[in-house]
């Protein structure tokens, strides 16, 4: 399982380096890497997190689609504002997810950690519609969720995976810094349009 491992971490950490910097290109490469991981989730009887490799899938060809449409002059994605009322209203949904996610996997399946897999299957949907949505908050999300996943792959002993989501953490950062500069550099013609 390691080579895998190591061809997974590579592609989904390219994905992420070319989500930080707004190139298009992520969504393709994200999708060569959620494809890997699927395997190496159902291997680790990781349940929700095969699961939500394979909602990563549609949410990686939507977001794709929505980013050529948004695309600015110099060929990287505009950023756009994530209203106060849609954030409260996904993070509910997330939270939500996350219970009713946990008590299948708790109750009808052998999963390793069926609460904590399952919250963060849920609150990663919801970073990856705001990335699909091109919102700065995806990087918040992103970044709560990665430093938790890494404490989880350790736990699991997928060590290149926790070094993988340890690097996520940094690569969100660096999307945080850069999408919000990009949303300051820009006049709010459009304030609640994502």
């Amino acid at each position: 399982m390691g080579a895998i491992e190591l061809i997974g971490a590579v592609l989904s950490a390219w994905a992420v380096w070319l989500t930080a910097r707004r190139r298009p290109w992520c969504w393709p490469v994200g999708l060569a890497s959620v494809v890997v991981y699927s395997g190496i989730f159902i291997d680790a009887r990781l349940y929700s997190d095969a699961l939500l490799q394979a909602a990563f899938a549609g949410l990686i060809v939507y977001g794709w689609l929505r980013w050529l449409k948004h695309m600015g002059s110099d060929g990287r994605v505009q950023v756009a504002r994530l209203p106060p009322r849609q954030f409260a209203g996904h993070l509910a949904l997330g939270l939500a997810g996350a219970l009713a996610l946990g008590y299948v996997m708790h109750r009808w399946t052998d999963a390793a950690l069926p609460w904590l897999d399952a919250a963060l299957t849920a609150f990663s949907l919801v970073a990856q519609w705001w990335q699909g949505r091109r919102h700065i908050a995806a990087w918040w999300l992103w970044i709560v969720v990665d430093v938790i996943y890494v404490g989880e792959y350790v736990y699991k002993d997928l060590l290149i995976t926790a070094v993988l989501y340890a690097g996520f953490v940094v690569l969100a950062a660096i999307g945080l810094r850069d999408w919000r500069r990009a949303r300051q550099s820009v006049p709010d013609a459009h304030p609640a349009i994502g």
